[in-house]
């Protein structure tokens, strides 16, 4: 650890286009599926590698060669997370992830990859759950969406392989289904008096994406709201929603994540000295977006390298 350099890139999403030029960019060259870094640096994917894009099956494939020739580590995204549940029976006739209009749109694109692989897109499953849910390397961590230590805690040395966990995961209100939400969806509240509000999928949802460090009395929603600035609600949050909210502290490693669709055109900068979100929405009109990490508790705008393929 202390002499690994690493890159950090954030959800891809199918963009394969996006991810070659951002791997050539930073000093990384084609070996086999993959790419390897003439000194030894490793890039951490951050999740989300399926859905949306055109060139999904691409975009595995790179992602597994690199992670398996030592080239780099992979981590789970809710969408991977959600991939294997729409394809497990829930054993009472239907799947862990309901076969809606809603879900069905949204890994179209993956189907769509692997029409006439079907064998092949079950391998990819297994390989998914596989996958960790965050990483701790001491002196930085990963996640998806949310560092939220006591679930963290809950989710150690669990795996999707383990089909109770994965059930009970999939089950609402049980311990295992609010750790696998709040670590690779991130936390919500509820938004103001209960409305409704359009995501950017265009569908309407009653409660907002929260950010979960720097919580103190007196917030906002505007305050609190996942990209930062994309709502303007001035009602205060009651405390007890607050105390809910994992509080990541200013004292802690450097945390990495993605998730939060932060728009193409907001500076690539850290959300707070130890807090970097890499996503800004290359699954669609926006920049990948990678951290490049030499050991540095401070991180700095200087260290964030965008790919030149929009």
């Amino acid at each position: 650890m202390k002499n690994q350099a690493y890159d950090l890139i954030g959800d891809l999403h199918g963009q394969h286009d996006k991810l070659t030029a951002l791997l050539h960019h930073l000093g990384y060259e084609p070996q086999g599926q993959g790419f390897h870094h003439p000194e030894g640096r490793q890039v951490i994917f951050l999740g989300d590698y399926i859905d949306r894009g055109p060139k999904v099956r691409e975009v595995l494939l790179t992602v597994r060669a690199m992670v398996e020739a030592g080239d780099a580590l992979a981590i789970m995204g809710n969408h991977e997370y959600n991939a294997v549940c729409y394809h497990t029976p829930d054993g009472q006739g239907g799947w862990l992830r309901e076969h809606s209009e809603k879900n069905r749109r949204q890994i179209t694109a993956t189907l769509r990859a692997f029409e006439g692989r079907e064998a092949e897109w079950a391998d990819w499953l297994e390989w998914m759950k596989c996958l960790p849910m965050f990483l701790d390397l001491g002196a930085l961590r990963c996640v998806h969406a949310c560092w939220d230590t006591r679930r963290i805690k809950r989710l150690n040395t669990r795996s999707l392989i383990d089909q109770a966990f994965l059930h009970a995961s999939a089950t609402k209100m049980t311990p295992e289904h609010r750790a696998v939400e709040n670590v690779l969806k991130g936390p919500e509240i509820p938004a103001s008096d209960g409305n409704l509000f359009r995501d950017k999928e265009g569908t309407y949802r009653n409660t907002i994406r929260s950010r979960w460090w720097d919580i103190r009395d007196g917030l906002t929603i505007s305050d609190l709201v996942m990209p930062p600035g994309s709502m303007a609600d001035s009602m205060k949050v009651d405390a007890w929603l607050l105390q809910r909210l994992p509080n990541y502290g200013p004292q802690e490693p450097p945390v990495f994540f993605g998730h939060y669709w932060l728009p193409a055109d907001r500076p690539k900068a850290p959300l707070a000295p130890n807090i970097a979100c890499l996503d800004f929405s290359a699954g669609l009109d926006g920049p990948l977006v990678a951290y490049r990490w030499e050991g540095e508790r401070h991180l700095t705008a200087s260290n964030f390298v965008t790919s030149n393929i929009h």
